[in-house]
């Protein structure tokens, strides 16, 4: 056998004995990206789904719990105007209780870029902004922050698929989101979404050291106009200080005729 054959056939043996060395790796990064592939399309197709409502609006009610002996109940309004190729429009009113009536926060999300909020506050008649850097920060003493607040854009995270898992009973699918956002109060969340209607069954949240915070669950979801699923109430718990805040809604109303001159920071100071 000649040195030329030899030396062939050693750098064939040598090629694929590194090419069966990477073939793990390359296998795991295939299975990473079909992971985000189907995350990415679950999460596209709930939102396709929820997309063309145009407004909604409806009565809420925030029982927040403190400690076993330490309740505080408040009433509010919602009101929400989608946006084509934008994220949507929103304002929550406080009515009850009376110190606090007339308190109000607007929201414009953004597919890309930061969120901006405005909180109107009656007694010193005045909106101030709040900095995107105050995002994580809490609502209004909830559990909810401030970002929770905003509509959940599909823009906003990366995803990855995980598994299947029931919740109630209800199949759903596990996903990952995490935030593109560097100033989220989140290092990640971990979402269920049903399989059926791909609605947001339940969200746990995780802090920034990556630790689990808070996981939100969702429930008494309802129909509206023969294709919107609305929940009755979302319900936060806060792992780490043992709080939660239930949120109660009521009296769901769509296509009203709100337009964007209802969403402006002038209009919040006439919110009554």
């Amino acid at each position: 056998m000649s040195s030329m054959t030899i030396a062939a056939q050693w750098a064939r043996a040598l090629l694929a004995s590194l090419l069966l060395a990477a073939t793990p790796g390359l296998a795991q990064q295939a299975d990473a990206a079909d992971a985000a592939a189907r995350g990415l399309a679950i999460a596209e197709e709930a939102d396709r789904r929820d997309s063309g409502f145009v407004d909604s609006s409806a009565d809420l009610t925030m029982v927040l719990q403190l400690s076993a002996d330490d309740r505080i109940e408040r009433s509010m309004r919602q009101m929400i105007l989608e946006v084509e190729d934008d994220g949507d429009k929103s304002i929550m009113v406080f009515d009850r209780p009376r110190d606090l009536a007339g308190t109000a926060i607007l929201t414009f999300t953004h597919k890309v870029g930061h969120d901006d909020q405005w909180l109107y506050l009656p007694a010193l008649k005045r909106v101030k902004r709040i900095s995107s850097a105050d995002k994580s920060g809490p609502f209004m003493g909830s559990e909810f922050a401030y970002e929770d607040l905003a509509s959940q854009e599909v823009e906003k995270y990366r995803y990855r698929y995980l598994r299947d898992e029931a919740v109630d009973g209800e199949p759903c699918f596990v996903v990952e989101r995490i935030p593109v956002d560097e100033k989220s109060g989140y290092s990640r969340q971990v979402t269920w979404i049903d399989q059926q209607e791909y609605r947001l069954r339940r969200v746990d949240y995780y802090d920034r050291k990556g630790d689990l915070l808070k996981t939100m669950t969702l429930g008494g979801y309802r129909q509206y106009l023969q294709k919107y699923w609305r929940a009755d109430e979302m319900h936060m718990v806060n792992h780490q200080s043992g709080r939660s805040t239930l949120l109660l809604f009521a009296n769901y109303r769509f296509r009203s005729g709100l337009q964007d001159r209802d969403f402006s920071r002038a209009a919040l100071a006439r919110i009554r």
